[in-house]
Parts: structure tokens; C-alpha cells; sequence
């Protein structure tokens, strides 16, 4: 780590009442990797593994100021986006990460996580919101992070195979982001029908593929979040990009596999094992 990567990211994101994705997510993961976790909390949410029960969005005000008090204060080394709502929440944070970059040394790599529905399927984000994000998220974020449902709404393109993720990524690529990571959990690969998972991280330059055998689990809620805050902890540590998506990709997996077991539903990842290595 350099003397000027400090492990500082800004998270802008809903919080979970339940503990497992969003901004608890975030903070857990963050902390685990040896970064300092901030946040701009863009909306409450009531919910549990079995699902979301209310959404409560936060002013545009007081995102914008969370996100302000943190950044003139003690600063950002990269920041993560998760769920944004509507596209008025959308064009707030991306003004957002312009400012961070027009008042920090160095910039602020922004990882964006094009959060839409939640694991139990509820919406997080407005239909007439996609376009914003394509408009004003893509262009912004150093690395993006689409599912494959994600990847199909953000291109129009249909999203089955891994062929398809690689398709996906190119037209996001074109959109301006600097490189995608198309998540495979859900494409089915292999003989087996769904015995793999294989994620493909893109940039102008190549791609890397990252593969493992498909866990069974119904242990899976805020594995995108925890991806995503994985990723740029790394990058604001001073890691390539490659390396920060090879350790968030592994510190996933290993959560999920160590998963406690919480809730009737989709149940949390855990966190905190590097802590008890």
C-alpha cells in the first residue's frame, strides 16, 4: 500500500435492516480487507433473508451532504455504489463523484454495482432509472459489476451463456466504463446444466475469467454488494485491478462457504472470517 492509498472508501448505498447486503454488507467487508469503511445511506429498507418489506428512500439533500461531510473531511480512496432507487438519486451521486474527484489527490475510482432487484425479487431500482444509470453511472465507474439480469436490462441483449456475459460486457464497455466485471451466477455452464460459475472481468485491454465449482447454498444474500465493496477496497489500497478482483473473488467465495446459516430465507454470507483465520 502506498503512502497515498489508505484503504478510505466512500460507500453510497441502502441499508439493510437485516444485515446481509447493502451498507452492512459494505462496512463488514471493507473492515475484513483492512479498509476504512464511509457512507452516504441513500434509503432504508425493512427487510430480512426472507425479503423487503418496505423501501424508505433519504432525501437528495442529505445524500448529497453525507457524501460531501465525508469527502471534505476525511476523503475517499475509491468509492462503491449499490442501490440508487430512481434516477434523481442518480444523477446526485454521480455529482457526487465528480466531486470527489475534483477535490481528491489522486481521484477516487468509482465501483459501481447496478443494483436492481433484490435477492427475494423485490425492485431497487425504478424502471425509468436504467437509462440514468447507463447515462451518468456507466461512464463514471472504473468498474462495473452486473448479474446477468443486470448485464441483459443495462444492453437489451439477452444474457444465458457465458458467451452472452462477454457480449454484454463489450456493449457496456462502449457505454464508457473502464472495465466490467460480468458476473456469472446466474448462467449456467458445463455439462451438469449449472456445475460452474465463471465470472469474466473485461477492460479495453483483455479479459481474465475467474472459475469455481457452484456452491449449493441458499446462503447467498449480498454476495453482489460484498463483490463489489471487495473490489474497491483493493483498488483503494493501491492493488491493480486484476488483484483486487482476484481477492474480492476469493474472500466471496470463502464468505460463502463459511455462511452461518442465519434466517428462513436467503441467508447472509459471513463476513468476518478473515478476522478468525
Amino acid at each position: 500500500m502506498s503512502n497515498t492509498s489508505k484503504g478510505r472508501v466512500l460507500v453510497i448505498a441502502g441499508s439493510d435492516s437485516g444485515g446481509g447486503a447493502g451498507i452492512q454488507a459494505d462496512i463488514k467487508t471493507i473492515t475484513a480487507l483492512g479498509g476504512y469503511a464511509a457512507t452516504a445511506i441513500t434509503a432504508v429498507t425493512v427487510q430480512n433473508t426472507l425479503g423487503v418489506t418496505g423501501v424508505h428512500p433519504i432525501p437528495l439533500e442529505v445524500i448529497d451532504a453525507q457524501a460531501r461531510a465525508v469527502l471534505d473531511d476525511i476523503g475517499a480512496d475509491a468509492i462503491k455504489t449499490g442501490m440508487l432507487g430512481d434516477a434523481a438519486v442518480v444523477e446526485t451521486v454521480a455529482a457526487a463523484i465528480d466531486y470527489a474527484n475534483r477535490n481528491g489527490a489522486g481521484g477516487a475510482p468509482a465501483v459501481v454495482d447496478p443494483v436492481m432487484i433484490a435477492k427475494g425479487g423485490a425492485p431497487l431500482l425504478a424502471e425509468a432509472a436504467i437509462g440514468a444509470v447507463k447515462r451518468l453511472m456507466i461512464p463514471r465507474a472504473a468498474l462495473l459489476t452486473p448479474n446477468a439480469p443486470e448485464a441483459a436490462a443495462l444492453t437489451g441483449l439477452v444474457v444465458e451463456t457465458t458467451d452472452d456475459l462477454r457480449r454484454a460486457g463489450e456493449a457496456l464497455l462502449a457505454l464508457g466504463a473502464k472495465a466490467v466485471l460480468m458476473k456469472g451466477g446466474h448462467v449456467l455452464v458445463g455439462e451438469g446444466g449449472g456445475d460452474r460459475v465463471v465470472d469474466v472481468l473485461m477492460t479495453a485491454q483483455g479479459e481474465t475469467t475467474f472459475e469455481g465449482e457452484r456452491i449449493e447454498t441458499r446462503h447467498t444474500h449480498g454476495t453482489g454488494c460484498t463483490l463489489a465493496s471487495a473490489c474497491a477496497t483493493g483498488l483503494a489500497q493501491g492493488l491493480s485491478l486484476e488483484e483486487a478482483v482476484a481477492r474480492a473473488w476469493n474472500y466471496v467465495h470463502e464468505a460463502m462457504l463459511r455462511a452461518p446459516g442465519f434466517g428462513g430465507g436467503h441467508g447472509p454470507l459471513d463476513h468476518g472470517w478473515t478476522l478468525r483465520r
